[in-house]
């Protein structure tokens, strides 16, 4: 193996993947700075922004994973030239996004009374129910704007989603800070003052990434004269095909570490806290293998329009490379400092809760240890993922997340989470497995496909 061939390919990579990582860290960001202001009301609180955000979460999951279709098909198209494959997969994608939105909004307030079934804490239903209603409503903004953002990215114009993240993250903690504490004109509005954050910014956020992309010239011509009539349902059919089984792959993961809250809530709430800690500092971490991801999408989609499977390979796997690498780093960082890091959620000088805080970082530090570990195989299974999805290869891919996560990971959590002197750690356990088959499983997928193509354009030629 010639390793030169895929690190020269490396600061290409980077170029385009960078922008897409810090937007992905912003999204993530909006949660966690979440989780550091409510902290420092309680970890009741924080619970209930945990258990809110864990229903949200999953909304989000099925939004952003069906908005993943649009990429692919604008990026061959970019590389084909073909301006009204881009600007179909545009509109057809944006009308869909906004459907979705509203439906997953709807959704979300449906579902409420399962809180109720999920046994959690009396306490931390009351608080969260409120809460969970108006970041409910932020979901239709942020799904109209996945659909922006995936056109960007599909005509590698990466650094937009980028600067409209930023611009929204800045306006959120400022509204936030106001809100939650009560600064100036402004009552205290706790954990509600969070979630009308996060409604204003995320409104903001799809209206920023609007203005931004339909001024530039070389876009115009995507953004005018849209109408209903050129909705045509083979285009929407396409899309959902796509769109279907990438959002359910999505879901798979996103349930798994959902069942992860709600297992640790069942063992109790200093359990609950500490999952919510480590599971925003691993967050933080994926975001990065998330962009990387994104990249190996658009590249593989490039280079399937362009028919070159060999230079689609070496794209591909010098983005598995570079994920690797990145991933190692987290997990250095992750062990090294793996007592420190869950003090940045906790008000220690809070003497009533000293000792519930005391626990949620003794149990919060553990939990690092081994998202150190799963966040390898969880950085590898995602850049994979991409990469396949680059290749309009979602069916199979959906069945092996199912089975990873579902007939693997779950059971091992629940049964070490519930049954053993693991816990948390248990649950953490069974998260590890069900990452580690899905890289293995989606690796050998991708191998597989790609001999096939090469070996097809070999026999043609």
């Amino acid at each position: 193996m010639n390793l030169e061939q895929y690190t020269k390919e490396f600061s290409y990579n980077l170029k385009l993947a960078y922008p897409i990582i810090l937007g992905m860290v912003g999204h993530t960001l909006i949660g966690i700075v979440d989780n550091i202001m409510v902290g420092k009301l309680g970890s009741t609180e924080l619970a209930a922004v945990s258990l809110g955000n864990s229903m949200i979460f999953i909304a989000m999951s099925l939004g952003i994973g069906f908005s993943t279709a649009i990429t692919p098909i604008v990026a061959e198209g970019d590389a084909e030239k073909n301006d009204n494959k881009i600007r179909s997969a545009f509109h057809h994608g944006l009308f869909l996004c906004t459907i979705l939105g509203l439906i997953l909004f709807g959704v979300i307030m449906m579902a409420k009374p399962i809180m109720e079934l999920l046994h959690q804490p009396a306490e931390v239903i009351v608080l969260a129910k409120p809460y969970l209603g108006w970041v409910a409503f932020s979901l239709i903004p942020l799904i109209m704007y996945q659909g922006y953002k995936q056109f960007a990215d599909g005509m590698s114009m990466t650094k937009y989603s980028m600067y409209a993240m930023v611009m929204a993250n800045l306006l959120h903690v400022g509204i936030n800070y106001v809100l939650i504490y009560g600064i100036w004109i402004f009552p205290k509005m706790g954990i509600i003052g969070a979630a009308l954050g996060t409604v204003i910014s995320r409104i903001f956020l799809v209206m920023f990434m609007h203005i931004m992309l339909s001024r530039r010239n070389d876009l115009k011509r995507f953004f005018k004269g849209f109408s209903f009539d050129e909705i045509k349902k083979s285009t929407i059919k396409k899309i959902v095909s796509i769109g279907f089984p990438s959002a359910m792959q999505m879901l798979f993961e996103v349930v798994l570490f959902t069942a992860s809250i709600w297992l640790c809530g069942n063992i109790g709430k200093t359990s609950q806290a500490a999952n919510q800690i480590a599971l925003s500092l691993a967050s933080l971490t994926f975001m990065f293998a998330m962009g990387l991801s994104v990249t190996s999408m658009i590249r593989v989609s490039n280079q399937r329009g362009l028919m070159d499977y060999k230079k689609l390979l070496v794209v591909a796997r010098s983005i598995f490379l570079l994920a690797i690498i990145l991933e190692v780093l987290f997990a250095i960082i992750f062990i090294v400092f793996h007592t420190v890091l869950p003090y940045i959620f906790l008000n220690m000088e809070n003497t009533i809760q000293l000792t519930d805080n005391t626990e949620v970082i003794a149990i919060a530090s553990k939990l690092l240890l081994i998202a150190a570990v799963f966040q390898i195989s969880d950085g590898i299974q995602v850049v994979v993922l991409g990469a396949l999805r680059g290749l309009q290869d979602v069916k199979i891919p959906m069945y092996i997340t199912f089975v990873a996560y579902w007939v693997i990971g779950f059971p091992i959590s629940y049964y070490l989470g519930e049954f053993t002197e693991w816990k948390a750690e248990g649950v953490w356990i069974g998260l590890l497995a069900g990452l580690t088959t899905a890289a293995i499983l989606l690796y050998l997928r991708f191998n597989y496909l790609t001999k096939k193509l090469i070996k097809n354009s070999s026999t043609n030629n």
